[in-house]
């Protein structure tokens, strides 16, 4: 169907001055779904993707397609990605932190050391 779609378009963009463009198709309903709070096209997730296909007559669920099974893979994976790198950069901040208070402590040192008052404004500091 679609390599027939194909050549049709071809044709007939060969044969017209005017592009002729098909991503309309492939969009289709696209804004609503997004507007709804569902997902981009039909079949990313959803009753249609997420839920089995049939059930046994006496009431029993049907066991997980494979592509079931590899969606909830893949969703776990993600999952597991998400939180280890939340936790990188919970870490990583938390360093930058304690570098950054490190720094500014030095630098407080540094600064006692440097600037002491000398002479006649010492005299006057313990007055």
């Amino acid at each position: 169907m679609a390599a027939s779609l194909r050549t049709f378009c071809t044709a007939v963009s060969k044969q017209s001055m005017r592009p002729f463009s098909s991503s309309c198709v492939t969009l289709a309903g696209k804004k609503w779904r997004l507007e709804n709070g569902l997902a981009r096209g039909g079949s990313e997730y959803g009753p249609l993707t997420d839920l089995p296909d049939w059930s046994y007559a006496d009431g029993r669920p049907a066991p997980p397609l494979k592509g079931q099974i590899r969606r909830q893979k893949q969703r776990e994976e993600f999952a597991r990605r998400a939180v280890y790198l939340s936790a990188e950069v919970d870490e990583g901040m938390k360093r930058w932190q304690e570098k950054k208070e490190a720094e500014k402590q030095k630098e407080e040192h540094v600064k006692s050391l440097l600037l002491k008052p000398k002479g006649n404004l010492l005299l006057k500091n313990k007055k």
